[in-house]
């Protein structure tokens, strides 16, 4: 802080207050600060530009190649802790990296989510300056939390040099403003995103995969084509993607928000931690010298090896843009016969896309999600919110744009 003490235990933002009305909000917490005015120019839903501040960030924009999936990087790994923490959603690669920042003294605090303490699912923003305090960080959370609020928080309390793990939407207004906040230094960890909803509505998915949904203490979506659930008792379940109850979700379930998003791969990070890549394992985008000097803090505590690459995807994307136009549509998705369920889901983790090609299957799909959705809700937002890349995701399978789609003098891919 600015008389240089800390405060005892994180701060968090607990405003419970609707947020001001914006279009297409995931409520970053810009909105909530003292120029809400500033969502105009800092939201990833009303004009984003990527190629400018991914140049901005890594000193270029995305090439050819994997860097049209998955935005610029110097490397791509896998990569677990030796020495798994305890709590962590994985092996706890993303607090980790927070708190070894913290203890090097290379920021003054980390800025990130905590559960609530009356729902364990519901993020609650934080700032952090004690590295053991880290450890509360830990874990999913699942719904809409301000995060960026405390950016002034943290500006008014003297921090000059922070880090920030969140999702891309919140990363990408981040960004967007960075050189107007006028941060010393920032160190930005970001995790992949696809698909959030309100923590009210994750409790009704937890109601419908379990008759004791309190007791679930854990919940992932996995490479392997299944979701491992924890529970209080020490008890785990394996479900497969087959055998979710996806098709008897409200419509809404899933907001526009996150059905339009174009950044599944948190392209603004400094260095991104997630799974889709990892085939069991963590996997990281190592996108430019500042995500490699995090990587770096980590040493020997973590293990690192090249990913995997196996599959084709393009069965598995045709079919999903087959369901996400149907659902799109109005029309109920096409349920699997039940005695094939089984069959299907052991075959997908030995012949579907795995590793590297499974990371490039989710992306693709969310690409066509993006365009599917916007094309029928919002038409008249898709010349805006759609990037040239996400265009050139989803021309192999017959999704281009249409007369008005695409900013005047674009090319086709």
């Amino acid at each position: 802080m600015a008389d240089g003490t800390r405060p005892q235990g994180p701060l968090t933002y607990h405003d419970t207050s609707a947020p001001p009305h914006r279009d297409l909000c995931t409520d970053c917490g810009i909105s909530r600060s003292s120029d809400p005015k500033r969502c105009g120019r800092a939201c990833q839903f009303i004009q984003p530009e990527y190629p400018r501040l991914e140049a901005q960030v890594h000193g270029q924009a995305r090439g050819a190649g994997d860097e049209v999936f998955f935005g610029p990087f110097q490397r791509i790994l896998r990569a677990r802790m030796k020495a798994p923490l305890a709590g962590a959603q994985w092996t706890g690669i993303t607090t980790r990296l927070a708190a070894r920042l913290l203890e090097v003294g290379a920021v003054d605090a980390v800025l990130t989510m905590v559960p609530d303490e009356a729902d364990r699912w519901k993020p609650v923003p934080a700032l952090i300056t004690n590295p053991v305090d880290m450890a509360k960080a830990r874990g999913m959370r699942m719904g809409y939390a301000p995060l960026l609020a405390l950016l002034e928080p943290a500006q008014a309390a003297g921090y000059k040099r922070l880090a920030i793990i969140g999702i891309p939407c919140q990363v990408y207004a981040l960004r967007a403003l960075e050189r107007e906040l006028g941060f010393e230094r920032l160190y930005v960890i970001g995790t992949p995103c696809s698909d959030n909803t309100t923590t009210e509505r994750f409790h009704d998915f937890l109601a419908l995969l379990t008759d004791r949904p309190d007791t679930v203490s854990y919940l992932e979506f996995r490479a392997d084509y299944k979701v491992e659930m924890r529970f209080d008792d020490g008890r785990r379940r394996e479900v497969p993607f087959l055998s979710l109850p996806i098709s008897d979700l409200r419509p809404d379930f899933f907001p526009l928000t996150c059905r339009t998003c174009v950044d599944y791969t948190n392209a603004l990070a400094d260095i991104t931690v997630g799974y889709m890549g990892g085939q069991g394992e963590q996997w990281l985008i190592v996108r430019n010298d500042r995500g490699a000097e995090m990587l770096d803090l980590l040493g020997e505590e973590v293990a690192l090896s090249e990913p995997g690459d196996k599959g084709k995807r393009d069965g598995a994307v045709k079919g999903f843009i087959a369901n996400t136009e149907r659902a799109a549509g109005g029309l109920p998705l096409r349920r699997m016969p039940g005695w094939l369920r089984p069959i299907v889901s052991w075959l997908m983790p030995k012949v579907g896309p795995r590793g590297m090609e499974f990371a490039r299957t989710r992306v693709e799909m969310k690409a066509a999600e993006s365009v599917i959705h916007l094309r029928r809700e919002r038409p008249a937002r898709m010349r805006a919110m759609i990037p040239d890349h996400v265009w050139e995701l989803v021309a192999p399978y017959g999704l281009t744009a249409q007369e008005g789609e695409r900013t005047e003098g674009e090319r086709e891919p």
